[in-house]
């Protein structure tokens, strides 16, 4: 799994700070998945190997695509939509009586639920 590290210091000016490319080149093998799955401690059986793989490998092109593409002036998202605390507005409404509120409990003091004690001390 060769990294090649490009200490080109480029200027983000999302962030105005100095950055590094990152180059990667990764070769996906059964090595390599055999190596990351005990790691992860995941157990990969044998007959499902070869399409961990390939869908391994389909990843880091994915990647790989990506990082071809010319980002140049491009701020990053921090919401992938403009919609910002879409939620609904608090309003003031009745509530119900304690009495109402006991009713169904299963063991009541009058002004308390009672529950089983879950804390010993």
């Amino acid at each position: 799994m060769p990294l090649i590290v490009s200490n080109n210091h480029l200027t983000n000016q999302a962030w105005g700070l100095l950055g590094l490319a990152y180059i990667c080149i990764m070769q996906v093998d059964h090595e390599l998945v055999t190596h990351l799955a005990h790691l992860s401690k995941l157990n990969v059986a044998p007959e499902k190997m070869d399409k961990l793989v390939a869908d391994m490998q389909d990843l880091v092109g994915f990647v790989e695509q990506l990082n071809a593409l010319d980002t140049t002036g491009t701020i990053p998202l921090m919401h992938m939509g403009d919609a910002v605390n879409v939620l609904r507005p608090d309003t003031v409404e009745g509530s119900i009586s304690r009495e109402k509120a006991l009713f169904n409990a299963p063991d009541t003091d009058g002004v308390f639920f009672k529950v089983p004690k879950v804390i010993n001390k």
